[in-house]
């Protein structure tokens, strides 16, 4: 997998693998993905007879920011449907979404995200303007409740 060298890895070639297993074609391709991170709490502490004048800091909780990926609209509407389960509440619709980051030649993976049960939580299409030449876009942002790196 991940694979340590002198200069980063450009950012314009990686794959995402939206938890059914399709990273080739259209509707698997987008132009952009952000926010990819996690964070851990800190909660602060001190007993009242420490000698120390100083608070403890003790780990706490951790958090995962949510994911924003953008592609142009192609008409499929198998994003539609993966939201739709979600808001309809169905718990077997959670997935494990993989992004890779792949090098320059696309021959290795350079590094691997895994977002653990993840769900759409926004969708956006547009902005629409008649006279505009830009490509029609759609939005969409996943929370997920762990990150994995490989």
């Amino acid at each position: 997998m991940a694979e340590l060298r002198e200069r980063p890895y450009v950012q314009f070639n990686f794959l995402v693998n939206l938890g059914d297993g399709v990273t080739e074609g259209p509707e698997a391709g987008f132009q952009e993905c952000s926010g990819i991170g996690m964070e851990v709490t800190v909660a602060e502490y001190r007993n009242g007879n420490e000698k120390e004048n100083s608070v403890r800091k003790i780990t706490g909780m951790n958090k995962s920011t949510d994911v924003t990926l953008k592609r142009g609209v192609i008409g499929s509407l198998g994003l539609y449907k993966w939201l739709d389960q979600i808001r309809n509440g169905d718990q077997n619709a959670y997935r494990n979404v993989v992004i890779q980051l792949l090098s320059e030649d696309r021959g290795k993976i350079a590094q691997e995200w895994k977002l653990l049960r993840a769900r759409i939580i926004k969708h956006t299409s547009g902005p629409m303007n008649a006279k505009g030449t830009d490509v029609a876009m759609e939005e969409l942002v996943l929370a997920y409740e762990r990150l994995e790196m490989a």
